[in-house]
């Protein structure tokens, strides 16, 4: 499945583009395992798209296994027989109003001994896709979500609500009491129904990325901008950066494994930026937010910032 959706994804990524070619690099895990990272850069779409797929296994240290797995976040326990594969990605365009995106679907297992405190013997799926705007379109937010919604209740109408919660609560940002983006759909740990039936499930949402995405590119990779637009997307892929560094799961994971770091930071736009003391205003008639600096006297209007 995962080989499936890498190929797929990173054709419809190409067709968009129509410039930029994914680079492909085959790596082996020492301890078990290897993957395929694919990475387009400086595309005409673009800036910078990541489609990673792995299949790892071996040994975890224990460090390692309460990243994996919320539950056992304050557990004790020793190494960790583990094997895990996945698909991984995060697509970042270089126009301010088209949005970021991030999708991942894995799958665990833990084969510890019985008597290995902590760690019996389990799987467990995880996974979601959300969206990370820097320029709000309501038309866009009801698509993206509308398709997430429609994925979900081939399996069970208790999934969306469920699954956007869980997405709203985990992409965000503590330190900064924001949320990462405009959410989508999240889950981990699920493993309260038949594998295969949680198989299917994950498929399909694999399978709803391009759906959800792509229109939406579509419409506004062209939308001229300028280079307060470019400024104040930088600044919001700093937040993205952030979270990534200091709270992703999936980074924790991979870093606490010895995965490969190219692949693990493939999350990481090209650019970003980080400048002091900030403040932003949300008062336009459209919807959107426009940066500015405090003290510097700045007229405002509404509509135009």
């Amino acid at each position: 499945m995962i080989l499936e959706k890498q190929e797929s994804v990173c054709g419809a990524l190409e067709a968009l583009d129509g410039a930029g070619k994914f680079k492909e690099d085959a790596w082996t895990r020492p301890g078990g395992g290897g993957g395929i990272s694919r990475v387009l850069q400086d595309g005409a779409v673009f800036e910078k798209a990541g489609v990673n797929i792995s299949v790892v296994y071996g040994v975890m240290p224990p460090e390692a296994y309460r990243a994996a797995k919320a539950s056992a976040a304050d557990q004790k326990s020793g190494p960790v027989p583990f094997f895990a594969a996945g698909i991984s990605s995060v697509l970042h365009p270089k126009n301010p109003f088209a949005p970021t995106l991030h999708f991942n679907y894995r799958y665990f297992e833990t084969d510890a001994p019985k008597d290995t405190p902590g760690a019996p013997r389990q799987w467990w799926f995880g996974g979601g896709t959300d969206l990370t705007p820097a320029y709000i379109f309501e038309e866009d937010i009801k698509h993206f979500h509308s398709i997430q919604k429609r994925a979900c209740d081939k399996f069970d109408p208790s999934f969306y609500p469920r699954f956007k919660k869980w997405c709203d609560d985990y992409f965000f940002i503590k330190h900064r009491s924001e949320r990462r983006g405009l959410g989508g759909i999240f889950f981990d740990d699920l493993n309260d129904y038949d594998q295969e039936m949680l198989l299917s499930f994950a498929t399909e949402c694999a399978d709803s990325v391009v759906p959800a995405y792509i229109p939406i590119l579509e419409k506004r990779k062209d939308t001229p901008f300028n280079e307060s637009h470019k400024a104040w997307q930088q600044l919001r892929r700093g937040r993205y950066v952030e979270f990534n560094l200091v709270y992703d799961r999936g980074t924790t994971f991979g870093l606490k494994t010895g995965g490969r770091i190219e692949s693990i930071l493939m999350s990481l736009p090209l650019t970003a930026r980080w400048e002091y003391d900030h403040e932003a205003i949300t008062d336009c008639e459209r919807p959107i937010s426009c940066l500015t600096r405090r003290n510097q006297k700045r007229e405002v209007k509404s509509g135009n910032c």
